[in-house]
């Protein structure tokens, strides 16, 4: 009902908008921007990237009406904010699985997560290790401001740090064209970005019991355990100028987007 009235609340103030953060949400947000407007001619809204903490940092500094954000704002964000006089609002938008990948050379098909721990904290250090060929393994990573960064250590990596010296990639796309001409490669990338240039692996988080490739319908049926939301925050203050697009992509149309780019839906 909400997402109802927002899309038939008034373009005013809302021509032109700008959204910027998560590279994760990229693919989402460039085509939802593009369907809005050719719904609503008058506006003009820019998608650019960047990373989570590049949304917010945006957000504070004003250059952006909306931050996009593939990982929930932490209290210092929140509080810097707050200090500008500025009170977000959250809001879901969507669901992402992370995948993790590797080139398609390699034999490995099932890592458990503490095997992706070991691998991307630096105790594993040879596809031997993982049941794979005796090649030394290449773990990549997104940069320290991105999202999917601190999603991974979190969920995967249980909060331990990532080995000294791993290699970072500035976007997700870097990581699949890194990951598809590495033999030794491994990365990690929202289920969007999935390609034939790269192999996903079936990850297990109950101690090899089960092995699950990342998929929609994996996530949607919570068999797939790297999943997160995705969020766009505001300033309340300004409202007016975001709730035609946020009802938009919380409309029926907005849902179908989300799905046809890869990613799941708000149920």
């Amino acid at each position: 009902m909400m997402a109802a009235a927002l899309l038939m609340a008034s373009l005013t103030g809302a021509q032109a908008q700008r959204i910027k953060g998560s590279d994760t949400m990229l693919p989402l947000s460039q085509r939802a921007a593009e369907e809005f407007m050719k719904i609503n001619p008058s506006a003009t809204v820019t998608v650019t990237g960047g990373g989570s903490g590049v949304g917010i940092a945006a957000l504070l500094e004003g250059t952006t009406e909306l931050a996009q954000l593939s990982r929930k704002i932490k209290f210092d964000e929140k509080s810097k904010l707050k200090a500008k006089g500025i009170t977000v609002k959250e809001i879901t938008a969507a669901y992402d699985a992370l995948a993790v990948i590797v080139h398609p050379s390699n034999k490995v098909t099932n890592l458990t997560r503490e095997q992706l721990e070991g691998i991307f904290t630096g105790k594993i250090k040879n596809w031997k290790e993982a049941g794979g060929a005796d090649r030394a393994i290449i773990p990549y990573s997104r940069e320290t401001s991105s999202g999917t960064y601190e999603f991974f250590k979190e969920s995967v990596l249980k909060n331990k740090n990532y080995m000294p010296g791993i290699m970072s990639m500035p976007a997700t796309g870097a990581i699949i064209q890194s990951v598809s001409q590495t033999e030794g490669a491994i990365g990690y990338v929202g289920l969007a970005y999935l390609n034939r240039e790269v192999k996903a692996i079936h990850i297990s988080y109950n101690g090899s019991e089960s092995f699950v490739e990342p998929s929609v319908a994996n996530a949607k049926n919570e068999t797939y355990p790297i999943v997160r939301p995705l969020y766009y925050y505001y300033d309340a203050a300004a409202e007016n100028k975001v709730k035609a697009y946020i009802g938009f992509i919380l409309s029926d149309k907005g849902q179908k987007i989300v799905s046809d780019t890869g990613f799941i839906s708000v149920e």
